[in-house]
């Protein structure tokens, strides 16, 4: 489902259908997985403790941006050519798509059903690492191309022959080390609520960054 959704996504879908096609997916994996796992393993309890994780990673990972903003090293990843410049461009990425469309999903996917699946064979550590892994591999397809659209990527890969395939190694490794330590977080506190809000955080942030400085 997921492998199908992903490539949906990134080679079909219409702008205007990415939340509601997302949130529907979101919520056919919980069905699905179900019928195997609680929604206890899963991490939809614990809401409270959940809250309180999430307001300390999105306190953390704005401090943390706001940093990379500042330093002169870090603040060229911040120019993107993908951010629009209205207004309305902004509330609707920041605000609607980012929470609903991509980090419901993602979180849903990768922090609570597929490492719930998982360990119910191999046991949480080994769950959360094949989660992880196939949360590196869920970037493949958006990351194509990103190196001509970010110009910190540009001058990492360059832009010869193999500039795409590094990029693409650098997004799955990247995104399969984040979605380890997240995975930790959502263990730790129980509640996938507390990742869902971390993620919001990084994404909502940084393109809420990127449209300030945008030319």
């Amino acid at each position: 489902m997921l492998a199908f959704a992903n490539i949906v996504t990134n080679r079909f879908l219409p702008n205007w259908a990415y939340v509601p096609w997302n949130v529907g997916v979101g919520v056919g994996i919980i069905w699905v997985a179900r019928h195997e796992v609680t929604l206890t393993e899963m991490g939809f309890t614990r809401w409270r403790r959940g809250l309180q994780w999430g307001a300390a990673l999105f306190g953390i990972t704005g401090l943390v941006l706001l940093v990379g903003l500042a330093l002169p090293l870090t603040h060229d990843m911040f120019h993107d050519k993908r951010v629009a410049a209205s207004e309305w461009a902004w509330f609707y990425h920041s605000m609607i798509r980012i929470p609903l469309g991509t980090a419901f999903l993602e979180e849903t996917a990768f922090r609570a059903v597929l490492p719930a699946l998982l360990a119910v064979r191999w046991g949480v550590v080994r769950g959360c690492v094949g989660a992880s892994a196939l949360f590196g591999l869920w970037h493949v397809l958006p990351s194509l191309g990103l190196h001509r659209v970010n110009p910190t990527i540009t001058n990492l890969v360059g832009t010869g022959a193999g500039s795409t395939v590094m990029t693409v190694l650098l997004a799955v490794c990247g995104t399969s080390a984040t979605g380890l330590l997240w995975c930790w977080m959502r263990y730790r506190s129980g509640s996938i609520l507390a990742t869902m809000l971390g993620h919001v955080a990084t994404n909502s942030i940084a393109y809420t960054i990127a449209f300030w400085i945008a030319p």
